[in-house]
């Protein structure tokens, strides 16, 4: 029999918020952290869910005021949103340190002459992890936009092994230059606020955050789960499964996101009529937006409510999947379903119940899915005990 993994605690840092109260209070008002920004000198401004740099400054200088080290913005995004967790739960030599971003110090390329060392993924997990005194390797799950959520399934399968005790996973990412101008060159970048599965989206808003989670297989008698923790989220399955369709484009038939929700709900033991509540990737571009309509409908999930956050918190690669498996977390224990916002009018060709008003629900069993270039996609089912 496997044991049972959990998350007890989280935290995250975003436009609407530097912890996870303030960001569901936004959330539950309807705010919105997209808005026009100007960020490359030669290009007019575009929308956006940009942290305000001062305030992150500012916050940062509030918690780490002795610290002399020289940190980016993205390394204060992280410690940041990692430092309540550290603080509350015992870093051992059988803790787990998982960072999941996509573009990590990308930005550190800029008018540099030579390849600076912070800007390698392993270089800025190390730097983190040092900080906080982890005594473990770092792990870094760098697979696209489907990073954050496949980062909670690497932390479950690594505990379930025995490799750890618990885990304290770790997600970022930033807006760059480099991240606008890829988006760019697709021509993904919506002209307004994103529109997820809207009949008149035309693409997506880049967004950045950055989130943490404490991921725990220890019983209450080992020290890990104790009555003091305020709630606790059961990780029942999980699954990844690449399509290999398009190096960009996602699966016209939706076969990978179809088999790994059907691995993930098969592992979780979780039959399409028990989830109360989906939390979708819903980009807001054409291919996406349909893929998933498509997928779900095979898996017989279209009456069930369902949103997207990107109209929130725009795109936010490597962070996205955990920033918006937090959100969730907190829908249920709020017992509130959050609107997809921007939606108006149905502009996929399956049927999906996509939230439009705030309504009350109990909420047992949520589906997190995410897709991503390269035809990744992943999918994982948790359950609030």
């Amino acid at each position: 029999m496997k044991k049972e993994i959990y998350i007890t605690d989280y935290n995250c840092v975003t436009p609407l918020g530097f912890d996870a109260d303030s960001n569901w209070k936004a959330l539950s008002e309807g705010k919105s952290g997209v808005a026009l920004h100007k960020i490359i000198d030669n290009q007019e401004a575009f929308y956006a869910s940009r942290i305000d740099s001062e305030k992150l400054n500012e916050e940062f200088s509030r918690f780490f005021a002795q610290n002399t080290i020289d940190f980016t913005r993205l390394e204060k995004m992280l410690l940041l949103s990692l430092l309540p967790l550290v603080e509350k739960h015992t870093i051992s030599e059988d803790t787990a340190f998982i960072l999941s971003t996509t573009k990590g110090n990308i930005s550190l390329l800029k008018k540099q002459t030579e390849l600076p060392e912070g800007v390698y993924l392993s270089k800025l997990a190390q730097k983190i992890a040092d900080f906080f005194g982890f005594k473990t390797r770092p792990i870094i799950v760098s697979n696209a936009c489907v990073s954050g959520v496949m980062a909670i399934a690497v932390a479950k399968n690594m505990i379930q092994a025995g490799k750890y005790k618990d885990a304290f996973v770790i997600a970022g990412d930033e807006l760059s230059e480099f991240v606008i101008s890829g988006f760019n060159s697709f021509q993904a970048i919506g002209s307004g606020h994103c529109k997820p599965y809207d009949k008149n989206r035309d693409g997506i808003n880049i967004g950045e955050a950055a989130a943490a989670v404490y991921v725990t297989g220890c019983l209450s008698d080992e020290g890990g789960i104790s009555q003091n923790e305020k709630f606790r989220f059961k990780v029942l399955g999980d699954s990844a499964i690449n399509d290999a369709n398009h190096i960009s484009g996602p699966s016209r038939t939706g076969d990978g996101l179809y088999a790994s929700i059907k691995n993930a709900m098969t592992e979780a033991n979780v039959l399409s009529e028990q989830i109360d509540f989906i939390s979708a990737h819903g980009t807001a571009t054409l291919y996406n937006d349909e893929m998933e309509a498509i997928a779900f409908n095979r898996m017989e999930l279209q009456n069930v409510p369902l949103n997207s956050m990107k109209g929130y918190y725009g795109h936010c690669l490597g962070a996205s999947g955990l920033l918006e498996s937090i959100i969730s977390m907190e829908s249920a224990l709020h017992s509130t379903l959050l609107p997809s916002k921007n939606f108006e009018e149905t502009g996929v060709t399956q049927p999906l119940n996509i939230i439009k008003e705030n309504q009350t629900s109990d909420i047992k069993y949520i589906l997190k899915t995410a897709s991503g270039f390269g035809g990744c996609n992943a999918a994982v089912v948790l359950e609030k005990c």
